[in-house]
């Protein structure tokens, strides 16, 4: 039988107090708890061990025996032990949970283990998944904005009832972005109210794409500014700007202009940029006096 090192599996050293081993267990069995890893047979695993480790060093008895025995300690723990699967209820009865209201005992396969953690951690763990899903307390909402309000960050009214809320989206948010609303939402079978979620989805604009904080504008020049140079004016999201435009522009060249993009949704005081790519219009409808022009510069330039 391999030899497990309990206080290596509960990261605390051999002269650790029972304090110092109540707090990393509770610490660790948060955090592999399988009601929060569904699914996840190396969490479930993890609390497996955590859980026996915890149940050696915790037991002042157990602990001498596991220090005087060390590698030998599973192997003289396991004589006489019976074979089979973890038992979850008996687990929770065994640490606190067994008895439920009416006399019942902890049973099925994680009854009395997420009433063991509601009580040790005070509660915290009562919106976790049990052997049966519970009805979500939660509420969502959506809300369609501009990309300006999105620049600018907006307000939406939500009828709640007789009530009104008013929710801000903060500037930067995105299509996707949740606004929570803490305790808004619907109250489940044990009275616990949810939260209220607004989901942001924003319209599309004719002058910009978005993508990630940077946008991307299309700026149609002329023939003549693609040739020779020139100014252009460019549209943001606060207002128009000058682009010089150099000589020798080819269709397709983008320029880069430094926070004109969106602000950052963590930080509103940064920005993202404003790519620009210019599209050259070619001219029609040539008189025939500009054919010839443009037929003498093609003699011109074949030289």
């Amino acid at each position: 039988m391999q030899y497990k090192d309990y206080y290596e599996v509960l990261g605390v050293a051999r002269t650790a107090t029972a304090m110092q081993l109540k707090q990393a267990f509770r610490k660790l069995a948060r955090k592999y708890h399988p009601d929060m890893n569904p699914d996840d047979s190396s969490a479930e695993q993890k609390f497996k061990e955590l859980n026996e480790a915890y149940e050696v060093l915790s037991d002042a008895d157990k602990r001498a025996k596991y220090d005087q025995l060390g590698a030998s300690y599973q192997q003289w723990q396991s004589r006489g032990a019976q074979s089979g699967g973890f038992d979850w209820g008996q687990w929770g009865a065994q640490h606190g949970a067994g008895a439920q209201p009416g006399g019942g005992d902890a049973s099925g396969d994680s009854g009395g283990f997420s009433d063991f953690f509601n009580s040790v951690f005070g509660g915290a763990m009562r919106g976790a998944r049990t052997g049966a899903p519970r009805p979500s307390a939660d509420v969502q909402r959506e809300a369609t904005i501009s990309l300006l309000e999105a620049y600018t960050g907006a307000t939406r009214r939500l009828s709640k009832g007789e009530r009104t809320l008013e929710v801000r989206i903060p500037p930067g948010s995105r299509n996707g972005t949740r606004i929570r609303v803490a305790g808004e939402g619907s109250a489940d079978g044990s009275g616990r109210r949810g939260d209220l979620y607004l989901k942001v989805s924003i319209h599309d604009d004719e002058r910009f794409e978005r993508q990630d904080d940077d946008l991307h504008h299309k700026l149609p020049i002329s023939l003549y500014t693609a040739l020779l140079g020139g100014k252009e004016q460019v549209p943001t999201l606060t207002g128009n700007v000058e682009l010089a435009i150099p000589a020798d522009t080819q269709s397709g060249r983008a320029f880069r202009l430094r926070g004109k993009g969106m602000p950052l949704l963590k930080d509103p005081q940064q920005f993202g940029d404003l790519y620009v790519r210019v599209q050259v219009d070619l001219p029609r409808n040539l008189s025939p006096e500009e054919r010839t022009l443009v037929e003498a510069l093609a003699k011109l330039r074949a030289k």
